[in-house]
């Protein structure tokens, strides 16, 4: 980032204006907390904000503040693209590029408003007019921790954007386990003292599951996991009659593929799921210089972070799980 493209988004943001805040299909924590944090801090000005999501977010995220206000795409298709149509700016958050909006893109990509992409991804498209990527950062709040810093407006920081913010840290770190760095550690100190209570976010995020969670949980370890001791790594699986069988609905199966890495000696976890519409879903966790970013990138559409990435598959199920397991020793 240029001090020019500073002074340009500071100026932009000089006026009151109307602003559609974006961030990738099926949000995370990260997507959704750095999405309310961005929405609070610009209605300081006097800006009018919208949250466009894709698509819905996993209900263990309903403590977040105003988090019913946000546009989901899925439920209303109208509302959401009129969000879009009329935004004379955006902000771009949680996403390097506009196929991670899925249908949404063409429609971002022919408004050409003043768009502002925050990010924490490898590779961002050239679409946005200003950039804050930073790899190395542990998620996109401790971007827009420091984006606000950057505009000299810390001041304007209050308990609910530090609560979103958090989330956020909290989430994408699995609790500060991972992507971590030494200014996290000093974001998470400063919004601590601002008030955040960290154990009842903790409480929300991490100890709100249902029973039924619990059976998926159960069945996907006893049932769908299988372990390869020479390649280092581990499957589990679901297929539609699991997803029929258990009810299972967004964010239900979030942090399954982790349970694999908890194992002596796995380097590479692969949660393969396929879903009710038929559809084949990939998420891949490894540890150290094993990059699951480079193999769904390659070989499953995907992309994300070295140690943490998401994919798709035209293939079958079985004929995905086989190709998992024939291109995996490439990369180990």
């Amino acid at each position: 980032m240029e001090l020019e493209e500073l002074d340009e988004i500071k100026t932009k943001l000089s006026t009151p204006k109307t602003i559609t805040i974006l961030t990738h299909r099926n949000p995370d924590g990260d997507a959704i907390g750095s999405s309310l944090a961005v929405k609070f801090f610009l209605e300081k000005y006097g800006h009018s904000c919208r949250i466009v999501l894709p698509s819905e977010y996993p209900v263990i995220f309903e403590y977040m503040p105003r988090i019913h206000e946000a546009i989901i795409y899925d439920q209303d298709r109208e509302k959401a693209l009129r969000a879009i149509e009329e935004a004379d700016m955006m902000f771009c958050l949680d996403f390097n590029g506009l196929d991670r909006i899925d249908t949404l893109g063409p429609y971002v990509q022919d408004n050409n408003c003043y768009k502002a992409l925050i990010d924490h991804h490898l590779d961002p498209e050239p679409f946005a007019d200003f950039y804050l990527s930073d790899t190395s950062a542990s998620s996109t709040c401790e971007l827009v921790y420091q984006f606000i810093g950057l505009l000299g407006e810390k001041k304007k920081l209050d308990l609910d954007i530090a609560t979103c913010l958090f989330t956020g840290l909290i989430t994408d770190t699995g609790s500060f386990k991972y992507a971590t760095n030494p200014n996290v550690f000093r974001v998470a100190a400063d919004l601590k003292e601002m008030g955040v209570d960290d154990y009842t976010l903790h409480d929300n995020i991490f100890n709100s599951w249902s029973k039924r969670q619990l059976e998926i949980l159960g069945h996907s370890l006893r049932n769908r996991m299988t372990v390869y001791p020479e390649l280092s790594a581990g499957i589990i699986y679901l297929n539609k009659q699991d997803y029929m069988k258990y009810q299972i609905s967004r964010g239900d199966t979030e942090g399954i593929v982790n349970y694999i890495l908890m194992i002596k000696g796995m380097k590479v976890a692969a949660f393969i799921r396929e879903m009710p519409t038929g559809d084949i879903r990939l998420s891949l966790r490894s540890k150290g210089d094993i990059s699951v970013q480079e193999l769904s990138r390659a070989h499953f559409n995907g992309g994300g972070h070295k140690n943490a990435s998401g994919g798709s598959s035209d293939l079958d199920l079985k004929s995905t799980i086989e190709k998992f397991i024939k291109v995996l020793p490439f990369y180990l």
